[in-house]
């Protein structure tokens, strides 16, 4: 008896955790707009200490549990609650991957010079959309698309294309883990400022922040 209670126990908590899933995807298509796809989930690896297996199925994977699932269909902006549980229940505990350079652009930076950054933002009254941080010292801030391209041009416009800084931009083609999904096997993912109605689909332009961004860079220990 104890092992069918403890079996019971198990399945309901798997089908508490899809459902949490789900409901979390749902709410970057339904409230967010943001399309969502499938990513890949790192786990213990065989192949020494250290080693990291990739849910993807490629014992060469370059990228363990930071990159999209291929053979995975993208969930797109608008998907409803059963939409998302329709095509999530086929990849259960996926990571939940936001693509870059549709309704957002990222500018990157280090987590404890975003940090920095966001509080003097935040002190100036400037707008700011999302920002998360990764569990390997990243800041993501989600600005207008077309910022990837406009980053090496802003920078130049300011003074700032001959320092060297640690910030770059991501745009088409690029995806970024969202919170609250695992990355890498390093740990969550989390929001150093939550998305809301007015900016998740109307994030600033990156002109208003990079100028911030980069001196806070600069002046960021390596």
């Amino acid at each position: 008896m104890g092992f069918t209670i403890g079996r019971e126990t198990r399945s309901g908590s798997r089908r508490r955790g899809r459902m949490s899933d789900c409901t979390t995807v749902a709410e970057y298509t339904g409230l967010w707009g943001w399309a969502v796809v499938p990513g890949a989930r790192a786990g213990s690896g065989a192949a020494g200490a250290g080693a990291r297996a990739c849910s993807c199925g490629d014992t060469a994977c370059r990228a363990p549990g930071a990159h999209p699932l291929d053979f995975a269909p993208e969930v797109p902006a608008g998907a409803s609650l059963d939409d998302v549980t329709k095509t999530w229940s086929e990849f259960p505990g996926a990571a939940v991957l936001l693509p870059v350079g549709r309704t957002f652009d990222v500018i990157e930076v280090a987590e404890a010079a975003g940090r920095r950054a966001l509080v003097r933002l935040e002190r100036m009254g400037l707008p700011l959309g999302p920002v998360t941080a990764t569990p390997d010292g990243r800041a993501h801030f989600l600005v207008a698309p077309g910022a990837a391209a406009e980053l090496p041009r802003l920078l130049y416009r300011m003074g700032w294309d001959d320092a060297d800084l640690d910030l770059r931009g991501l745009g088409p083609g690029d995806h970024i883990t969202a919170p609250p999904s695992d990355l890498a096997g390093l740990g969550p993912v989390r929001w150093l400022r939550p998305p809301a109605l007015d900016t998740a689909l109307a994030p600033p332009q990156a002109r208003l922040l990079v100028g911030t961004l980069a001196y806070v860079a600069h002046r960021s220990p390596a």
